[in-house]
């Protein structure tokens, strides 16, 4: 029996690593179903007993009896007592592949690689950096722990309860829904619009709402103009869309429309994206005289605004100033927004406000992404905006973020002194933190991983100019936040006094 082809066959064809995560008799078991899935095993082929095939494949019987047991629960074999154990083929199962001149392992492994060539995405290369350092800042994102988990299982279960919750999902109607009419209202009341629901779209996120704009707008080469610092992830999208991506000045006061009217001319400039209230990374707010330029220029060389008004909601002190496209009598703003922010991220929803022929191509393409959307969610927001809760949850939330910045501010000043510069936002969940005199900030982050903090490379911003870090504090408590700056000065004391 030791010597008979099913054994042979065995011996040979089974390899596993003992090291592998997977426990050994599935890695066996998945490569003597795929055996019998490819007919190298037929229907009725009687299997060596567990002791023998322990002594071919050198495992335990122990292992070889689990091996024989987790095939037949599968029903690849059948173990008939005082008999034997027998290869099964199962209907449900699909049909035999056979692999003429590959091994039985390397039949068992996925593809790596395609057979074909394909148009690699150089845009999109993904920024997410691994780290198991106790701290990681971010560019400014909300603290997830001040959700109230027991509110949100309560307002989605009530919505799935809603009667009309299915009839919903199965028409299509051409009515604006409930959750359109009420974000319509709350950004009429919060942002100065004059906007009916044919002027609104609402979106997954922010980027989706990017990427939808980027396909009706541009075309191959087509100019897009930015700031010389700027959100590499709206840079990616762009790019990946075809533009062309051209850097203009950034000073305390926002984009320097001035050098737009000096270097370029009528129709040549596709579209300008901005972020009029808190410019992406400096912080620094479009001032009201440039807001005007930056109107009537549209106007006179024919291009679209993209305004992304990324964290309008988080506004500490004074009133927030109203958007661009609050003001904007012509059609040229092409508004993106963001409303849930102090939701969980799953609940938060993206929003596209523009002239309603634009909307109306945005919906096409919408339908393409995402034709399903959400009805729990909008079902739920659209309850949470017309009971206030969304505005009482922003509202509690803005206190804590206020507080958490006037530390960090007090944290700079206590260890770092006059050795950065910075200035105390009005709003936003970030600081712009410029150091002078400049150094590797690339070794800097080397040194706060050794100290236990993440800085990632997209907080990170240096050129002959500039060399600054986008310090996202939102996520972070106070003591969070303390042990990060004390960290990131013992950081900064190893490389700038060597």
């Amino acid at each position: 029996m030791k010597d008979s082809p099913v054994n042979t066959f065995l011996k040979e064809a089974i390899s596993f690593e003992k090291n592998s995560e997977t426990a050994v008799y599935i890695q066996i078991a998945q490569q003597m179903s795929n055996a019998i899935q490819r007919g190298y095993l037929t229907k009725g082929t009687a299997l060596p007993g567990t002791r023998v095939f322990s002594q071919l494949l050198h495992i335990h019987r122990n292992t070889a009896v689990a091996v024989y047991d987790e095939l037949a629960s599968q029903g690849w074999i059948e173990i008939l007592p005082n008999k034997g154990s027998f290869v099964l083929v199962p209907e449900q199962k699909t049909n035999a592949i056979k692999a003429k001149h590959n091994s039985l392992q390397q039949v068992n492994d996925y593809p790596s690689k395609t057979g074909f060539p394909f148009q690699p995405s150089f845009h999109l290369a993904s920024t997410n950096e691994n780290s198991t350092t106790k701290y990681n800042l971010n560019d400014g994102q909300p603290d997830l722990r001040l959700h109230p988990t027991h509110h949100f299982s309560k307002w989605y279960s009530a919505s799935m309860k809603r009667k009309n919750l299915v009839t919903k999902w199965n028409q299509n109607s051409t009515f604006h829904s409930a959750f359109e009419i009420q974000l319509c209202n709350y950004l009429n009341a919060t942002r100065g619009f004059h906007i009916q629901p044919n002027n609104i779209m609402n979106t997954r996120s922010t980027e989706m709402s990017l990427y939808i704009v980027s396909q009706l707008l541009i075309r191959p080469k087509d100019v897009v103009l930015v700031g010389s610092l700027s959100h590499y992830n709206a840079n990616m999208t762009l790019q990946q869309a075809g533009a062309t991506i051209k850097t203009i000045p950034v000073d305390e006061n926002g984009l320097d429309i001035d050098y737009i009217a000096k270097h370029f001319m009528k129709h040549s400039i596709r579209c300008v994206y901005v972020s009029s209230n808190r410019h992406y990374p400096t912080t620094n707010t479009l001032s009201a005289e440039r807001r005007l330029q930056l109107l009537e220029l549209a106007k006179k060389y024919q291009f679209a605004i993209i305004e992304d008004d990324f964290d309008y909601d988080f506004q500490y002190e004074g009133t927030a100033k109203l958007p661009l496209a609050s003001s904007d009598t012509e059609g040229m703003v092409i508004y993106l927004g963001k409303l849930g922010q102090s939701l969980f991220p799953s609940f938060q929803t993206g929003f596209v406000v523009a002239p309603e022929n634009l909307i109306s191509e945005a919906k096409n393409y919408l339908q393409l992404l995402d034709k399903q959307g959400d009805l729990i969610q909008e079902q739920m927001l659209s309850e949470l905006i017309y009971e206030g809760e969304i505005h009482r949850l922003l509202k509690k939330n803005i206190l804590i973020y206020k507080q958490r910045r006037d530390f960090l501010c007090d944290c700079l000043n206590a260890y770092f002194g006059k050795n950065i510069q910075w200035r105390k936002p009005k709003g936003g969940l970030a600081i712009w933190i410029q150091f002078e005199p400049k150094f590797s900030l690339i070794q800097l982050a080397e040194q706060a991983k050794k100290e236990n903090v993440l800085l990632p490379k997209t907080i990170l911003y240096q050129d002959k100019e500039t060399c600054a870090i986008r310090f996202g504090f939102g996520h972070l408590n106070e003591e969070e936040i303390e042990a990060v700056v004390l960290a990131l000065k013992k950081a900064y004391d190893k490389i700038t006094l060597v």
